[in-house]
């Protein structure tokens, strides 16, 4: 009696297609670790090595994961640890920063400060300071008063000014050295460059009322009392 060999000339490949035993593909398996394990989130880093870990559970053993293209995952993951940790990082300075311009912005309320414009409100029992911003030297410059009616009621005379700033002194009074009126004053400056005459930018001082905090992390807007608001970057002076 002769036995014929029925598995010559089979490989394993061929053994294994006809085997009643079916393998997982890598790609259901991964369909699979994906849902579980995301949802609808976001892949995060413990889902990308739970994908990991299933692709490699889950490989063909005829076609074994190459090794380059695991040292590429690897580097994926360590670069995707890494990355989550600096978002945490950033969020953590970014809440540092919010508690420290609260309270910045606390310490301002009812502090005067000195900031661009051209309207004060002033106090005339009182000198009032400020600063008229030069952009290059001049022979002379000069700065007006006006009250809300828009007349004059002071003229100063700056002199000749370098490049900076020139500061000034009101004493509350008009041409004839009489006291005025407390109130909102408007204060324009002007000089002569290249032969045009040119407005020149006034820092006067005010009182913060308020302050308003961004909270898409913008700048810090201090709510000045009569006058408006402006950005605390623009603010050249913070008194008591």
């Amino acid at each position: 009696m002769s036995v014929t060999d029925s598995t010559s000339g089979l490989s394993l490949k061929d053994i294994l297609a006809n085997s009643s035993v079916k393998t997982t593909t890598t790609t259901d398996g991964l369909a699979s670790a994906t849902g579980s394990a995301t949802g609808n989130k976001a892949l995060g880093k413990d889902a990308f090595l739970q994908l990991l870990v299933t692709q490699l559970k889950n490989q063909n053993p005829l076609e074994p994961q190459d090794n380059g293209a695991f040292v590429a995952q690897l580097a994926q993951f360590s670069s995707l640890e890494g990355i989550t940790s600096l978002n945490d990082t950033v969020s953590g300075l970014a809440s540092n920063y919010n508690s420290s311009q609260a309270l910045q912005a606390s310490s301002l309320v009812g502090r005067s400060v000195i900031a661009p414009g051209d309207k004060a409100v002033v106090d005339t029992s009182k000198s009032l300071s400020g600063t008229v911003v030069v952009p290059s030297s001049v022979a002379a410059a000069t700065l007006k008063i006006t009250d809300a009616d828009g007349k004059t009621v002071r003229t100063i005379d700056l002199g000749a000014q370098k490049a900076g700033n020139a500061s000034f002194i009101w004493d509350g009074k008009n041409d004839a050295g009489e006291t005025v009126a407390a109130g909102t004053y408007t204060f324009g400056a002007t000089s002569t460059i290249d032969g045009q005459s040119v407005a020149l930018i006034t820092n006067l001082p005010a009182t913060v009322n308020s302050v308003t905090i961004s909270q898409t992390g913008g700048e810090l807007m201090l709510n000045l009392a009569g006058l408006g608001t402006v950005a605390l970057s623009k603010v050249q002076t913070i008194g008591m």
